[in-house]
């Protein structure tokens, strides 16, 4: 397997409040691979997007992907990533740096955002995990 779609998300009932995080991975055919979620317990918004991106790098690191298109409907953690915005928040900046310690271990990788509407699956991974967990 060399090729595949990332979708990730993460997402907090109250800000900070009960969190949780989910990913979808496909291949290259759009074809579903695995899902992910994980309740994260009391955090941020942002801290759980991610953590969702974490999951689903993890995930795709499992199902032996090289090259990963990523889509998040967080603009700022895709601008972040991108290195269009600087991470100011001391809670975020240990979960930028793993993501960009794990992003080397792929040979190709882009990150996109997009709209919340196209990234239904991830989110109701995490309202599960959110529901679940509590």
């Amino acid at each position: 397997m060399s090729g595949g779609y990332l979708y990730c998300d993460g997402g907090a009932r109250g800000n900070p409040g009960p969190a949780g995080a989910g990913a979808v991975l496909l291949d290259a055919q759009r074809q579903l691979l695995a899902e992910a979620k994980k309740y994260l317990g009391d955090t941020t918004n942002n801290v759980a997007e991610y953590q969702g991106l974490l999951i689903g790098l993890a995930l795709a690191r499992k199902h032996n992907i090289r090259s990963l298109k990523i889509r998040l409907d967080s603009e700022l953690i895709v601008r972040q990533v991108n290195g269009q915005y600087k991470v100011r928040h001391p809670g975020l900046r240990p979960l930028w740096k793993k993501t960009q310690q794990q992003l080397q271990q792929f040979s190709e990788w882009e990150i996109t955002h997009i709209p919340r509407h196209e990234n239904t699956k991830a989110d109701k991974l995490v309202n599960l995990a959110i529901d679940q967990g509590k």
